[in-house]
């Protein structure tokens, strides 16, 4: 079954890419700066944390600017497509209950929207590694495998959301909740050796801290990525993908009577 599902989704290939395309001009379209706010967003939000936290608190780490900088770009893409993934079948209901094709077409391209809007972001984080001149090691040849362990990750989250956003709408609020609270227990602002060890590995149940650790461990500092955080990484990504299909496709049928 699921096997012949991914053959249909293969099927839908441009249309996916078409959806997730359009998503992303649409997102920029009437602005006065355009795609440049991909690259000031980031910005901003680098300028206000790098100042609170490495003048005003004293925050001590090597390339705190590139640490920084690449903990909100990894985090805001999960954010951004679990967001944008939330509403991707409430926001099409016309089409939704005129027409049908696999529904999860609209998560999975609200997924690559967000992958986008990363990528423009990533362009300033590139730039400063150059600035800082950061050396570039072969660990970078991990940085795939994480990269596609957080889109598979935030994918599963958004299946599960979009699905339960028609039918209970209590769920965009409280996932804005959870996101808030994510956002400072997930060691983005901060290392996590802060903490003691046995909190330490209670915070590393959490797969998006993992992953960017990992990251930052392999692009910034150049160290090769730990083996049991791969697997673990690789581990959660199959099960939130899982749950948040089994989620989706359970009330999929409801969906256009729902709405």
């Amino acid at each position: 079954m699921i096997a012949n599902h991914l053959k249909e989704l293969y099927d839908y290939r441009n249309l996916i890419w078409q959806l997730a395309w359009s998503e992303f001009k649409l997102r920029y379209k009437n602005s006065i700066l355009g795609y440049f706010w991909s690259l000031l967003e980031p910005m901003l939000m680098l300028l206000v944390l790098y100042v609170i936290f490495s003048n005003l608190m004293k925050v001590q780490v090597e390339y705190y600017q590139l640490f920084l900088l690449l903990g909100i770009i990894l985090w805001g893409f999960m954010s951004r497509a679990t967001n944008i993934g939330m509403f991707s079948i409430v926001g099409r209901a016309g089409i939704v209950k005129k027409i049908y094709f696999p529904r999860d077409i609209f998560v999975i391209s609200s997924c690559i929207t967000a992958l986008l809007m990363s990528i423009f972001e990533s362009l300033i984080f590139i730039l400063f590694m150059v600035f800082f001149k950061v050396p570039v090691t072969i660990n970078l040849v991990y940085v795939p495998f994480i990269l596609f362990f957080l889109f598979v990750i935030s994918l599963g989250l958004a299946l599960a959301l979009s699905a339960l956003n028609v039918f209970y709408r209590d769920v965009q609020f409280i996932w804005q909740v959870l996101l808030q609270i994510g956002y400072f227990a997930t060691p983005i602002l901060y290392t996590i050796d802060i903490f003691p060890e046995n909190l330490q590995g209670f915070i590393l149940l959490n797969p998006i801290a993992r992953i960017i650790i990992s990251a930052r461990d392999t692009i910034i500092y150049s160290s090769p990525a730990k083996i049991e955080d791969l697997l673990f990484m690789l581990l959660s990504s199959i099960v939130f993908l899982l749950v948040g299909y089994i989620i989706f496709s359970r009330l999929e049928p409801r969906f256009a009577e729902e709405i």
